[in-house]
């Protein structure tokens, strides 16, 4: 039987020949020829390709839980938290080699909402948006809901476009989410003076 540590090394390999050149692009002998596995190794730990997509695509959400919670551990104030979590995706964004989020170019490789690996990829981006929601809510914005939307659409925006407009790309849009929070909060209270 395959040891742990050969499972981890199938998905690592495949994980980084999804993420060069696609999921569907990439084929189960390729893996196995990269790896330097054998068949059998492979298929006992993934019984399906879509099984070592599924696989891929939940360490991917892993991933992203983890930016998620040091974003939340970089500051205490809400608002400054969301303006980590741009400020972590657009470092990611920008990387060399960075092909945008591979959640998102995996959602649209598999359309079929009935398929297993479109419905972990959906999964992932109702969670992301609740959890978004969460600290948009936090933050006393007068319509959270919609903070949250403008914040993941700036997300979003890091993930399809970072490689082309870079560094200063993402300072942009660490810029822009502080923008936007501030537009968010409710506007202060005028002091009513009371005649005597």
């Amino acid at each position: 039987m395959p040891t742990p540590a050969a499972r981890d090394r199938i998905l690592d390999t495949a994980s980084r020949l999804f993420d060069r050149y696609g999921v569907r692009a990439v084929g189960m002998q390729q893996i196995i020829d990269d790896c330097g596995c054998g068949k059998n190794t492979l298929y006992r730990r993934f019984a399906s390709k879509d099984d070592l997509v599924v696989a891929y695509l939940r360490r991917c959400g892993d991933d992203w839980q983890r930016l998620f919670d040091a974003a939340q551990v970089s500051a205490s104030d809400p608002a400054d938290q969301l303006v980590e979590l741009v400020r972590a995706v657009g470092a990611r964004a920008v990387a060399p080699g960075a092909r945008g989020g591979p959640l998102r170019t995996t959602l649209a490789e598999y359309a079929d909402s009935g398929h297993p690996v479109h419905r972990v990829a959906e999964a992932h981006f109702v969670r992301v948006r609740t959890q978004v929601r969460g600290l948009a809510a936090a933050t006393g914005a007068a319509d959270p809901d919609e903070l949250a939307d403008r914040l993941l659409l700036i997300l979003d925006g890091l993930y399809a476009n970072g490689p082309a407009f870079g560094e200063a790309g993402a300072r942009t849009a660490v810029a822009f989410a502080e923008d936007v929070l501030r537009s968010a909060r409710p506007p202060a209270r005028a002091l009513i003076r009371r005649s005597c």
